[in-house]
């Protein structure tokens, strides 16, 4: 037999016998799945996958969506760095355009695969997604919770010997690249609570893009003030070792409060669009209880402005007042519901206790119109760090209100138009609803000045009937101390002209 003919021959038995071996692995594979419980093929696989590693120099990393209840912010910077990277192994890819971008951008689908190359050192990720096939799913007297449906991370696969360049190299590379990248893709966005289609409070945060065209340069405000606010915004947003230093969470507060109309949600859209960080607007009302608040605002990210508006109306404080009243036994149910919202005292934790330092770079705004019925704990220095006074428009902040509505920085009618302002109680709304009804500056303007006097009169006519009703207030109180006073000394004359017995 030839040497050619030999090889054949062991050819073929070599294949021979791979094809009996595949062959009694399949049967076998089938009879495990058949007849062996679940439970001894998961612990048989497991060690025969362990067996195998054995052999490979690769090591992986895997790196979860989520530690514990808090957002793991290497994932976070994983999703955006791979977003643009395409390797020969990528079959899928994420095409998305938001409405207000130009740009289209491009993201890793689940369960794809992307190589990339760092200092000559290749790295695989893969972005795994497995679904759960029932959540686990709890029920309490109040609310039925629901755990994710969807577990979700990305394995790092490299050569064993590269674990340190991993660790101390190509890791910050990733999170500083994609810190970049983010900042300048940003679209802004505004955050609103949307419980009912999420799987966990965490994930009820629902975003829709903020296309508000507010900026300061626009904004009818006193120019001092408004210089005031942007100084404080960027010595803040440059301070972060100074807050590390003195031990303080680096989070900035404000209250902004005046009568409706004086703009104060245009300040906080032109402060979100001066610094480029988004909105989380924060409906107190619909929370029950203080773990509620504290998984949402762990939830929210870094970079952003939470808003709560209308805190004199959005939910009732005054938990310090209604624990001095005694509780009735028919209130029972009542006393229940009540001692199921939100706190005061939880409330303020979450601003300025613990639980604020989880998160840098945050800015918490309040909104009011009335400053004096809210509790003086929620004004002090630490929570509210600076008081905004929004008033009444002034003729600097007309000026800017023509200027950005009729394109007119003088007129002969503004002289005429800053002395009534100077003396009207008129918001910037009402002066931004009359420069609107026509593109003509005369005819905006006289309009404008028609109904600042009309307003001036209305104003004149209620403070005279505020004054009138005080008095009649004053006068009807007066008359019932008096004959409170007089029932008083008939009670003592007559209780004095008793026979003493």
């Amino acid at each position: 037999m030839s040497s050619t003919e030999s090889k054949i021959e062991t050819t073929k038995a070599i294949i021979s016998t791979i094809g009996t071996i595949a062959a009694t692995a399949m049967v076998a594979r089938s009879i495990a799945r058949d007849y062996v419980p679940p439970e001894v093929q998961d612990y048989f696989y497991l060690g025969l996958h362990k067996f195998f590693r054995r052999f490979s120099n690769q090591l992986t990393m895997v790196i979860n969506e989520y530690e514990g209840i808090e957002s793991n912010e290497i994932y976070d910077a994983a999703v955006v760095y791979l977003g643009s990277k395409v390797s020969p192994s990528t079959r899928r890819l994420k095409v998305t355009k938001p409405e207000h971008e130009s740009s289209i951008s491009l993201a890793m689908e689940r369960n794809e695969e992307v190589l990339d190359t760092f200092n000559g050192i290749q790295f695989k990720w893969t972005w795994v997604c497995e679904t759960l096939q029932q959540p686990n799913t709890y029920y309490n007297r109040n609310q039925m919770r629901s755990s994710r449906s969807e577990v979700r991370y990305f394995e790092l696969t490299f050569h064993y010997k590269d674990q340190e360049w991993a660790l101390n190299s190509y890791l910050p590379f990733v999170l500083k690249e994609a810190k970049e990248k983010k900042q300048e893709m940003k679209t802004l966005k505004i955050f609103t609570i949307d419980s009912e289609d999420s799987y966990s409070l965490s994930d009820s945060w629902q975003s829709v893009g903020l296309d508000h065209p507010a900026t300061f340069e626009t904004l009818a405000m006193d120019v001092e003030l408004k210089e005031s606010v942007m100084k404080d915004l960027e010595r803040f947003v440059q301070r972060r070792e100074k807050y590390r230093k003195i031990g303080k969470a680096w989070k900035r507060g404000y209250l902004l409060y005046g009568p409706p109309g004086t703009g104060k949600s245009s300040l906080i859209a032109a402060m979100a669009n001066y610094l480029k960080f988004d909105i989380y607007d924060l409906e107190l009302t619909d929370l029950k209880r203080n773990s509620e608040l504290r998984k949402l605002l762990i939830a929210t990210a870094n970079r952003s402005i939470l808003v709560v508006e209308d805190i004199d109306c959005n939910i009732e404080l005054r938990e310090r007042v209604s624990a001095a009243k005694e509780v009735q036994p028919a209130d029972k149910e009542s006393d229940h519901e009540e001692a199921s919202k939100v706190t005061l005292s939880g409330f303020l934790n979450f601003i300025d206790g613990l639980w604020s330092s989880c998160g840098d770079e945050r800015i918490i705004i309040f909104t009011t119109n009335h400053k004096e019925k809210l509790d003086p704990a929620l004004l002090r220095p630490g929570r509210m760090d600076m008081h905004i006074h929004m008033s009444y428009c002034t003729p600097c902040g007309f000026r800017i209100l023509a200027n950005n509505y009729l394109d007119v920085k003088d007129h002969k009618l503004f002289g005429e138009i800053e002395d009534l302002i100077r003396t009207t109680e008129v918001t910037p709304a009402e002066v931004a609803e009359q420069l609107l009804k026509s593109d003509e500056p005369d005819v905006s303007l006289a309009s404008l000045i028609n109904f600042l006097h009309t307003k001036k009169k209305e104003n004149e006519e209620a403070k005279a009937k505020k004054a009138t009703e005080e008095v009649a207030v004053s006068v009807a109180v007066a008359e019932a101390v008096g004959d409170a006073q007089k029932g008083e000394q008939n009670e003592e004359s007559e209780e004095f002209q008793k026979p003493q017995v």
